[in-house]
């Protein structure tokens, strides 16, 4: 029997304790701040985004969407979704429940964390959160032990009044769950509803609100969803006694329970809906026992309701789905979300099935426009998508990276190697690491390699061509890439033995000894040496095999006819993870589900249980288990135990085999699930963690650990793997898609000492040479050219050679330096005075300061200057193995881009050396930094040309012309200004009118000259026949040396000689035209006191 409803826990807002490392900081260190500069690249896809939990359009403006990624943050677009902007990165939490808008002013946005499904990869939340400025900054306002918030709603008449739906912890007990009112605008915030619902106390510590919704009329009148629900590693029981409807009449001061006409069983998840036209009529979806229940409908408030339908959400479970949306526009039209998008039109009599063959599956949300009736807006396990004509028609936005990956394996194809993951619902999907072209990665160079949930995926070191992929519960396929192939190799029982116990996410390895050796796990260990053609057991069960429907859960045992929602569940006491020693063959790890580590040393003939994990829960789950890559004795091991509501980072290590071990989580902060750890081949002492917040490395084998934030949200990598070739760090993000952080090389380096030193330049990785291809008519990194600004591309390395260095302190601007000086007196409230005149003038003379890369060739050539910050921490600059521009200078505003944008000449492949210097007040100062590095060819044509050293020669022989003749035609027009002045000029003096004839007979010389150099314009405007200019013989010579690398043909040599010759004679009638007659004419002009005109430099009185 319930118990009474009595309320009135008060809560007043706590900040919460933020998960990030550490504070940006100027101090040489171990600190996120001096990494920062190293920074991953997100390189999608978005061909395929994630799951969505929640959209609002704004009502005064339809075209801006704020959409809340489950696993990605919040994205806003103010255009219809043909960009997007993220708004939550850097938050504590990247799970989103959902969102909602002030009704008196939609810029105001509330934020509820923690997604709000009960799925096995569901992240947890950090509360509530307020931004005031449509998504600009943000503020936690509290709530922060609620982990997962479904809904929440504000009093149209006050915005003081908010109302947060808690389900709280999905893992354990406790927590802020219930439904939440404030009324000072979340200042503080009081429970009215949650406890006393269940049976017991127990049952009230697993139960919380979904959601809440106010009576348009009154919102006094306010209907509670409330939810029993508890999951833990082997089951989810998804309902229990304190599910049910709830109604207040009193702002939530009162409650009392709807009952009539609903189900009297334990109910599971509810969704419910008020019908915009008519708010006394109320929809309600109820989830009973065995994927049972039905659509209601009420026509007096919930007092009494109808059962319109047996219908209810499937798929993966109703706990998965099963909100519904009634449609503002059309009465009686509810849509209710499920793998396929579902609708009823007469109140839930009949309900049809949308059309979904253009669409993703697996719905969650759903808006309407405010003043379009046909319009919907649906938010899946696919991304957003938008229908003008009530879903008959969709189109997919696909330019969100927001796919969420398990895992992430490399090949080692070249020059590019390729990447490939598996994901939640979204398939297994494979794609370049970089591309040769300059636009980046697109869409189009993805492939699908595997349908379905896509899990743990291993592409073969030494044949780019085979990848091995499984969807879930370890259904394994080989995939032949060069035919697009896939061989279904999944193990399979002997007669008469049970049916194999595979994780949701199996386990797959290859030998590092031998490709063609696969280890495979379930409940067991297999292993195959024909690559998964055959198999066999090399292993007993090595889980502690338990019936996962005897354990307690919620404080009891439950019978057969309970809330158990196990189909779309992984099984239990199943093997995780699996490690060969790449030092020592068959000296083989494997973790369990169920808190067990195995090893055996030959083979799999004979395993020993490892030793229990200091300090760890012993019900722990093996994330990832790696054997060092060193050293033959010593093992690692990342486990977890969030699902039971240990959010703590665990990471330990062994030397002796798993015999005994050592926590080396250090400095690791709270709250911070860790998922995966990688090694690096070189340096046995620099280890990366994947975590649930971000990714971190230690130089010290786990003394200390810091994060590298560049470029990157706070978001979950739950798994990391190091292409070794390249030295890069690859990462899968649950919502964000792929990262890369590009030859992370430099981390090798580093100690304490190494931070405190002034400057470092590390070592330049080989530097692959090619020319970029063009896949669309622009030249620019990134450009889409005419695709319009909707078309996804995610960037590429930059081309050419990556100059990575460290200062340990940033070379400030005096001006700098003195507002340094002036805050930190001001942080100490003393005086500050103000500076003398002469130091402001100082400041306003100096130069900026500057780091000065210089390239020398083989010989000692000087081949490039580049310029970069001066900031302190790591940084990144990259020279784009192109010697300089010749072109005449001309103010950054008048520059060009685009396929026109000036190149300078592409070096020969070869031997180059950098060195680095300190610009400082423009005295540059040898920093003794310098390395070399090869810039190593990868470009095969199909016609040979010339030798690159004769290339580069011939283009530098054109380049050299095209500097005199560029800098000669800017001098004639700079000069025929000149002279226009001294014309305009000699009538406001009193000089002889001679003078006025001589300079016009300088112009009209130049202005022939200027026509043999470029072409007459009015001639050419006419496409009038004319002599061939000399900018014409050096534009074939040169043709756009972004473009080729063929070297020059012979009629290009003949287009460089004609222009030599003619300019030579052009050359020698200039000369004596404006270093002879025109300088005449100036000292004549000087001497009749003409007013100043330009070119004339500093004038004396006469």
């Amino acid at each position: 029997m319930k118990r009474a409803l009595t309320f009135g826990l008060t809560i007043l807002f706590a900040p919460l304790i933020s998960i990030s490392q550490d504070n940006d900081s100027p101090e040489p260190g171990f600190s996120a701040s001096t990494f920062k500069g190293l920074e991953m690249r997100e390189i999608g896809p978005a061909m395929m985004s994630g799951r969505i939990s929640d959209i609002v359009i704004h009502p005064e403006d339809p075209s801006t969407w704020y959409v809340a990624v489950g696993s990605g943050g919040i994205w806003k677009t103010d255009n219809g979704g043909t960009t997007w902007t993220t708004i939550f990165d850097d938050e504590d939490s990247y799970s989103i429940g959902c969102i909602t808008l002030d009704p008196k002013n939609p810029d105001t946005i509330w934020v509820g964390t923690g997604e709000n499904v009960s799925g096995r990869h569901v992240a947890y939340g950090s509360g509530i959160y307020r931004s005031r400025d449509s998504g600009q900054t943000w503020e936690n306002m509290g709530l922060v032990d609620s982990e997962h918030i479904g809904m929440i709603r504000i009093d149209p008449r006050d915005s003081n009044v908010i109302y947060v739906a808690s389900q709280g912890p999905l893992w354990s007990a406790g927590g802020e769950r219930g439904l939440y009112k404030s009324i000072d605008g979340g200042a503080s915030w009081n429970k009215v509803l949650g406890d006393g619902l269940g049976d017991s106390e127990i049952d009230d510590q697993y139960t919380g609100v979904s959601e809440v919704h106010l009576d348009p009329r009154n919102p006094d009148i306010i209907y509670a969803v409330s939810w029993q629900k508890y999951r833990n590693v082997a089951v989810l029981m998804d309902g229990g006694p304190g599910s049910g409807l709830h109604k207040s009449e009193d702002g939530g001061q009162t409650w009392r329970e709807l009952t009539e006409g609903l189900p009297s069983d334990d109910m599971g998840k509810v969704g419910f809906a008020i019908s915009p036209q008519d708010p006394d009529i109320v929809y309600a979806t109820v989830e009973l026992a065995h994927r049972k229940g039905g659509f209601y409908r009420s026509e007096n408030g919930g007092e009494s309701w109808e059962k319109r339908n047996d219908y209810i959400s499937g798929g993966t479970g109703p706990h998965y789905y099963q909100e519904i949306f009634a449609d503002p526009h059309h009465f009686d039209t509810v849509y209710q979300m499920d793998v396929r998008l579902h609708v009823t039109r007469n109140g839930g009599k009949l309900f049809e099935t949308m059309r979904s063959e253009t669409k993703h599956v697996d719905h969650h949300a759903l808006a309407f426009h405010p003043t379009d009736p046909d319009y919907l807006l649906v938010g899946n396990d696919g991304g957003v998508y938008e229908s003008l004509d009530q879903g008959v028609t969709w189109r997919y936005m696909a330019n969100m990276p927001i796919s969420q990956f398990y895992k992430v394996t490399v090949d080692y194809d070249e020059p590019f190697y390729n990447i490939y993951g598996g994901t939640q619902d979204n398939s297994t999907l494979g794609g370049p690491s970089r591309t040769n072209n300059n636009v980046g990665i697109r869409n189009s160079d993805w492939n699908l390699i595997l349908g379905a949930d896509g899990h743990q995926p291993f592409a073969d070191p030494t044949n780019p061509n085979i990848v091995y992929a499984n969807w879930q519960e370890g259904n394994l396929t080989r995939y032949d890439r060069a035919t697009g192939e896939s061989v279904y190799i999944r193990p399979q029982p002997l007669q008469g033995e049970v049916e194999e116990r595979y994780n949701w996410d199996a386990p797959i390895l290859i030998s590092p000894h031998d490709p063609e050796t696969l280890y495979f796990g379930s409940f067991r260990i297999w292993k195959s040496e024909d690559r998964g053609d055959s198999w066999q057991t090399i292993s007993a069960d090595l889980t502690r095999s338990q019936d996962r429907l005897q354990k307690p859960l919620m404080g009891r045992r439950w019978s057969f006819d309970s809330n158990w929602d196990l189909s779309a569940m992984s099984k239990f006491n199943t093997i995780t993870s699996l490690s060969e020693s790449p030092v020592v063959e068959g000296l083989l790890y494997v973790g369990t589900d169920d808190g067990l580590i195995h090893v055996s040393e030959d083979g799999g003939t004979n395993w020993r249980s490892a030793e229990s994990l200091p300090g760890v829960p012993p019900s722990y789950f093996v994330n990832d288990i790696k054997a060092d890559l060193h050293d033959p004795d010593t093992v690692y091991v990342v486990v977890d135990d969030h699902k039971s509501g240990d959010f703590s980072p665990y990471v330990l290590k062994s030397g002796n085999r798993g015999r005994s071990w050592r926590s080396i989580a250090s400095n690791l902060p709270d709250r911070h699930v860790l998922w995966r750890i990688v090694q690096d081949h070189v340096n046995p002492d620099l280890l990366f963690l994947g975590t649930e917040f971000g990714v971190f490395f230690t130089v010290n084998s786990g003394g200390r650990w810091t994060k590298l934030s560049g470029g990157v949200p706070n978001i979950a990598f739950r798994d990391l793997v190091i292409q070794q070739r390249e030295s890069d760090l690859v990462g899968a993000t649950f919502g964000r898609s792929f990262y890369v952080l590009d030859d992370y090389s430099p981390l090798r380096y580093v100690d304490e000492a190494m931070l405190q030193s002034g400057s470092v330049l590390f070592p330049v990785r080989h530097t692959y040479w090619y020319v970029p291809r063009r896949p669309h008519s622009c030249a620019t990194p990134g450009c889409v050219d005419s695709q319009g600004d909707a078309y996804y591309v995610a960037p590429n390395p930059p081309f050419g050679a990556v100059f990575t260095y460290y200062l340990a302190e940033e070379r400030r601007s005096l001006a700098d330096q003195r507002r340094q000086e002036e805050k930190d007196a001001t942080g100490d409230n003393a005086d500050v005075d103000f500076p003398s005149w002469d130091r402001i003038g100082e400041e306003e003379r100096e130069n900026a300061p500057a780091i000065v890369f210089t390239v020398t060739d083989s010989s000692g050539n000087i081949v490039r200057h580049i310029e970069a910050k001066a900031t302190a921490g790591f940084q990144r600059v990259s020279w784009n193995l192109r010697y300089p521009v010749v072109d005449p200078w001309v103010p950054e505003s008048e520059r060009g881009g685009g396929f026109g944008r000036p190149a300078g000449v592409l070096v020969a492949p070869g031997t180059y050396r950098v060195t680095m210097h300190e610009r400082i007040d423009g005295e540059l100062n040898d920093l003794d930094q310098q390395q070399t590095f090869e810039v190593v060819s990868i470009r095969e044509p199909t016609l040979p040309g010339s030798s690159q050293q004769e290339r580069v020669a011939f283009s530098q022989q054109v380049n050299e012309m095209r500097r005199a003749v560029n800098g000669t035609l800017s001098a004639i027009d700079e000069i025929q200004t000149e002279l226009a002045a001294i014309r305009e000029s000699l009538g406001n003096s009193t000089a002889s009118l001679d003078l006025y004839a001589q300079a016009n007979r300088i112009s009209q010389r130049l202005s022939m000259t200027r026509d043999r150099l470029a072409g007459n314009r009015t001639q050419g405007s006419f496409s009038v026949d004319q002599t061939t200019p000399i900018t014409a013989r050096l534009s074939h010579a040169s043709y756009n040396p972004n473009t080729t690398a063929y070297g020059p043909t012979d009629t290009q040599r003949s287009s460089l000689s004609i222009a030599r010759e003619v300019y030579a004679d052009i050359s020698r009638n200039l000369t004596e035209l404006i270093d002879v007659e025109y300088e005449t004419l100036k000292d004549a002009v000087e001497a009749a006191s003409v007013p100043w005109t330009p070119g004339r430099g500093i004038l004396t009185p006469n």
